[in-house]
């Protein structure tokens, strides 16, 4: 949010916690310093940042280049596709928790239980969605 408290992270890569904090800080300090008229992408420390604001949320992506390509190898990730994936996650969140202009829940837990269920039934050799 604008007062810089991180609400939710994940982590693809392994950092430890006292990196993970001084990173989402820097990233968060260096999103809030940008004024809305500068373009939502920003190369920061080999990472690839890209934000989205909402009100007062920041939803923020990074990627980095493949581990697998080496040290040298370059980042080759669509920022317009990771804004894209941005809008349709906020948009999904929305839809889950408002109905006919009611909001019908707003725990965390049963929000994220549909994506949920659509992994755990997507790791199944022989599920439905492949």
């Amino acid at each position: 949010n604008k007062q810089g408290q991180t609400r939710l992270s994940s982590y693809y890569e392994w950092l430890n916690m006292d990196e993970r904090v001084a990173l989402e800080s820097e990233i968060i300090r260096k999103c809030l310093s940008r004024s809305e008229l500068q373009c939502s992408f920003v190369e920061y420390r080999g990472y690839k940042v890209i934000y989205r604001r909402y009100a007062s949320l920041f939803f923020i992506v990074g990627t980095k280049a493949d581990v697998i390509a080496g040290g040298g190898a370059e980042n080759n990730e669509n920022e317009l596709g990771l804004l894209e994936f941005i809008h349709t996650l906020v948009h999904f969140l929305l839809d889950e928790m408002v109905m006919n202009g009611y909001v019908l829940d707003t725990n965390k837990s049963n929000i994220l239980r549909p994506l949920d269920l659509i992994e755990r039934e997507s790791k199944k050799g022989d599920g439905v969605f492949r």
